[in-house]
């Protein structure tokens, strides 16, 4: 769904607010988080790569995340991440492709065609600087997504977890379709025909011909597709 207009975001290290390109040139030199990276390349253990992703709605520039991620983590680790932010409605199939290859829950043991593989894939084998992933969520009602790999660098991970949340899309709500309040449901039944008149206030909401049919607006490009109600939050 969109915000009619460009959207900005914030640096979780330094709260700087830029766009989405800015904020990718951004977090090369954010002071903070440099802090945070010569913090954690002061702690014992293993140098790997870790790789700066941009993940965006493939429809449009409203909904975006900066993510970095450990090079011994999984596709099947950055399926559950999307998933818990932005997608997870009725536990449908999801898939990533990479050159010639698509790596799903469902797959192939490679005696036939081998185009199907395991998501338990590490990405430092699969993920170079520049390259851009196609990503799917659910093949019915789809939600696509692009990941392009911005950069990656040497060193021991900031956090724990094999997946950060360095900046993502500041959501600013649609106008209500009856007042231009700030818009909290959306109508799944009028949303194909014109989604600027399918978003309601609370208030509008109540008085729908379809109340039957509404589902919260969270910061996620699912919003109005299939069950997804949220609640859109990092799932660490």
């Amino acid at each position: 769904m969109s915000n009619r207009k460009q959207a900005t975001g914030a640096c979780v290290y330094c709260g700087k607010e830029m766009t989405r390109g800015g904020l990718a040139r951004h977090l090369r030199t954010c002071a903070q988080r440099q802090q945070a990276i010569v913090a954690a390349n002061a702690q014992r253990g293993e140098d790997q790569t870790l790789y700066h992703l941009q993940v965006q709605d493939a429809w449009g520039s409203d909904y975006w995340l900066h993510l970095e991620m450990r090079g011994n983590a999984t596709l099947k680790d950055l399926d559950f991440y999307l998933r818990e932010i932005w997608l997870e409605c009725c536990g449908h199939l999801s898939a990533f492709e990479i050159g010639q290859v698509r790596y799903t829950q469902l797959f192939n043991d490679g005696m036939s065609y081998g185009r199907e593989k395991s998501m338990n894939a590490r990405v430092h084998r699969l993920f170079r600087t520049g390259m851009e992933i196609p990503y799917e969520y659910d093949f019915g009602t789809t939600s696509k997504l692009v990941i392009k790999v911005v950069d990656q660098r040497e060193g021991k991970p900031t956090t724990k977890n094999p997946i950060v949340l360095m900046a993502r899309n500041i959501f600013i709500p649609p106008p209500c379709a009856e007042c231009g309040q700030p818009a909290t449901q959306v109508c799944t039944e009028c949303i194909w025909e014109s989604p600027p008149m399918a978003v309601f206030c609370e208030e509008h909401a109540e008085e729908h011909v379809h109340d039957d049919m509404l589902l919260p607006i969270v910061n996620s490009p699912r919003v109005g597709m299939c069950g997804y109600s949220g609640p859109a939050e990092p799932p660490y």
